[in-house]
């Protein structure tokens, strides 16, 4: 059994250090980082899917592993499309722009490290969806249907956070202000809060309620959120985002941060700023 994990563990990193070859092949060819982040989320639902179907013992999927498998899809279709579409829109993704900068001649070699960096660091994901659809009890149980009602309004929330953002950019009137329309009111990235938000889904799908020991493998699902939450609000996230944010909007930006919870939505802490 324990050799099924390790195999599990290599065959998803061979898989995603191969994928974001990929990614960094086309962000060389186009000069658009932006395509990286795409690659990125359509190659994560697809080694997630991959994963979530491996055959225990030679047999067929069961009703989990095809549970496990529509999430990880559901996810990715929605996030990989919404910035495929917004990609298109730009020259290039500012954060990567900023590591090329400072990378000067050396930008390709250390870009495709990078790449390859974020494919490993990615892999405590895609077997948190592996360990979580091998969860070895019968049959769906009312935590397997809360696993989907959390994913549910992971996806709702952050596609709304996302609508709301771009409806406010597509108003003339609101160029060069901060938005803090609905969600963006109560946190200054509702869209990440969501995103992390959804990757609970696996832990409670995976750790059983009734006898948490009966399965220790299903702990492994915890990286998940703990790994989520560490590249969006200490790494590749906010702080890169934010502090593009602080170039481009001063001291408008500074009293939505003053005012606005950084992750977790709560009630905004004094009147906006015109």
């Amino acid at each position: 059994m324990t050799f099924l994990y390790l195999e599990a563990l290599v065959a998803i990193g061979l898989s995603l250090a191969a994928l974001m070859a990929g990614a960094w092949a086309v962000q060389q060819k186009t000069g658009n980082s932006g395509w990286v982040d795409t690659i990125w989320t359509f190659s994560l639902g697809l080694t997630g899917a991959a994963s979530a179907l491996w055959p225990v013992d030679g047999a067929a999927p069961n009703a989990r592993q095809w549970l496990v498998a529509a999430l990880v899809v559901a996810w990715s279709v929605r996030l990989g499309s919404h910035i495929a579409a917004r990609t298109r829109h730009v020259t290039d993704d500012p954060r990567y722009a900023a590591y090329a900068k400072d990378w000067g001649a050396d930008a390709p070699k250390k870009m495709f490290f990078f790449l390859q960096n974020q494919a490993y660091g990615s892999i405590p994901l895609v077997f948190a969806i592996f360990v979580a659809a091998r969860a070895p009890v019968d049959g769906l149980r009312l935590q397997d249907y809360l696993g989907i009602l959390i994913l549910a309004i992971g996806i709702a929330g952050e596609g709304l956070a996302d609508a709301q953002l771009k409806s406010f950019r597509s108003d003339p009137a609101n160029k060069g202000k901060v938005c803090d329309a609905g969600l963006w009111g109560w946190s200054r990235h509702p869209n990440y809060f969501f995103e992390w938000f959804g990757w609970l889904a696996y832990p409670v799908i995976a750790i059983s309620f009734a006898d948490p020991l009966s399965y220790p493998w299903g702990f492994a699902a915890l990286l998940a959120p703990m790994f989520m939450y560490w590249i969006l609000v200490h790494l590749t996230g906010i702080p890169p985002l934010e502090e593009q944010m602080l170039l481009s909007r001063g001291e408008r930006y500074k009293a939505y941060q003053a005012r606005t919870s950084k992750f977790f939505p709560l009630p905004p802490a004094g009147a906006a700023t015109p």
